[in-house]
């Protein structure tokens, strides 16, 4: 029998595979990660995709998870260098009628906004809801960043978020708010779950991010998210751990003699690497797994700052466009169906006043992305800018460049966003349950083999829980 050279291989240098890594490393086993690409970092890289000085970030930018998340808490990233930036208030929702809603770090300032509106009582109605769940945010870390199916450790704080997580955000909205600007607010935040709004859990996501803005904002990195990446690669490599780039790992056999493996990849690219490793009924179930709707992404290089009617969404960090709630429904009910909105919600993310790193002096970057249905070869540019328009007009003056990228090239980029699914799969009740698979333990795929990608409990974002969980249970089985 040849004696393993090595504890642990990752696959895939995503956040959630450098912390899977970074985590064996620190239990002292011996570690080495491949990456297929030249550079590492999946879905937390930065470049300059326009111009000459204007720095990009190509996936994942606004990283509220990362405050949140018990992985990021053990690392020191300001002792590496990476400085999180808070914008001045966290999101804005804009309204036709020239104003915005404001998410302000404080729960009771965001009711405050609303309550601008006499007609309504909206501000104490988003008082109500969020200042216990913000209030709760480091118990509901602990309990939301790992498999649903678990003995809670704080059920009460949990069951003050499960109640009216499990509605669907339009329901939520109409029920708990009678004015435009909190519905639309709300809406906003629940379609990052990418599924329509009138299903079941798609609260969810509306809550859990409006309680981290709370809780935590919505930071920005400075110079861009892979610094990151290279926070983390440099402790690993600090502790004896290993990254090879330019690697892809198409067969376990191709491998050194190892321990465990663990995948930071999609259950699709599992099936191809691990083939007859897997069980039959683990093969059949990750085959089974599905993906979710993509997205279309556009990056500018701007002559300034977006031009927008209400002033208060130049102190935001990230806009959400499309007013009101049933607009915001109508586009995601439309791309789960298969179509393109004419008016897609749309999320835009600004960098101007916080991070003058990113650009020239006097020049700014930002980056838009609408949901498309998966695979989708439909240019969204027009439509996009159009929206960013309708709420800021002159922007396209001030556009000197621009990136786009369509699902296919998204998926080309990160081989984990298939379909341009950047949540690496849909998000519906079976697939909360049973990510990626019904499991005792989500991130075994088997003897010596796991996986621990945005795929896994908790699913997307840079927070790190999936590798860290999957390292864990690594340290439980072969790596004792």
């Amino acid at each position: 029998m040849t004696t393993p050279d090595l504890d642990a291989i990752v696959i895939g240098t995503g956040p959630n595979g450098l912390a899977a890594a970074l985590i064996l490393a620190r239990a002292g086993r011996s570690v080495r990660v491949y990456e297929a690409a030249a550079t590492i970092g999946g879905g937390v890289r930065t470049e300059e995709l326009t111009l000459p000085g204007f720095r990009h970030d190509v996936c994942s930018s606004i990283v509220p998870l990362t405050l949140a998340s018990p992985f990021f808490r053990t690392v020191d990233l300001g002792a590496r260098g990476v400085e999180l930036l808070q914008p001045d208030a966290p999101v804005g929702q804009a309204l036709d009628d020239g104003r915005a809603a404001i998410l302000e770090r404080s729960f009771t300032a965001t009711a405050a906004g609303l309550d601008r509106d006499r007609k309504t009582d909206d501000g104490s109605s988003w008082r109500r809801l969020f200042g216990p769940l913000a209030r709760d945010a480091d118990k509901l870390s602990r309990e939301i960043l790992r498999p649903v199916v678990h003995l809670p450790r704080h059920p009460l704080a949990l069951a003050r978020f499960g109640r009216p997580a499990i509605r669907s955000a339009r329901g939520l909205a109409r029920s708990r708010f009678r004015g435009d600007a909190a519905r639309a607010l709300f809406a906003g935040l629940s379609a990052h779950s990418m599924i329509a709004l009138d299903r079941p859990l798609s609260a969810s996501f509306g809550l859990v991010l409006g309680t981290y803005a709370h809780a935590v904002g919505w930071p920005m990195v400075r110079g861009g998210v892979g610094a990151i990446a290279n926070a983390l690669a440099d402790e690993l490599r600090e502790l004896g751990g290993e990254i090879v780039t330019d690697h892809r790992v198409d067969r376990l056999e191709d491998l050194p003699p190892v321990r465990a493996v663990i995948f930071d990849t999609t259950p699709r690219a599992v099936v191809q690497i691990a083939g007859d490793r897997l069980s039959p009924r683990t093969r059949s179930r990750y085959e089974a797994f599905r993906y979710g709707r993509g997205v279309f992404k556009v990056d500018w290089a701007l002559d300034g700052p977006i031009p927008w009617t209400a002033d208060d969404l130049r102190r935001v960090g990230t806009v959400h466009l499309g007013c009101p709630l049933e607009e915001v429904a109508r586009s995601e009910r439309q791309v789960a169906e298969g179509r393109h909105p004419d008016r897609p919600f749309t999320l835009v993310a600004q960098y101007h006043p916080w991070d003058s790193s990113r650009a020239p002096a006097g020049k700014t970057t930002a980056w838009a992305y609408c949901h498309v249905p998966s695979g989708s070869d439909t240019d969204m540019t027009g439509r996009i800018e159009s929206q960013v328009e309708r709420f800021a007009p002159g922007f396209r003056d001030r556009i000197l460049a621009r990136s786009t990228r369509s699902p296919a090239q998204l998926e080309a980029y990160d081989a984990n966003y298939v379909g341009g699914d950047i949540n690496a799969g849909i998000f519906d009740v079976r697939q909360l349950l049973f990510r990626p698979a019904l499991s005792l333990d989500p991130y075994r795929a088997g003897p010596g083999l796991y996986i621990c990608s945005s795929s896994t409990p908790p699913g997307g974002g840079v927070h790190g829980m999936g590798g860290y969980n999957a390292a864990r249970s690594a340290l439980r089985h072969e790596l004792r």
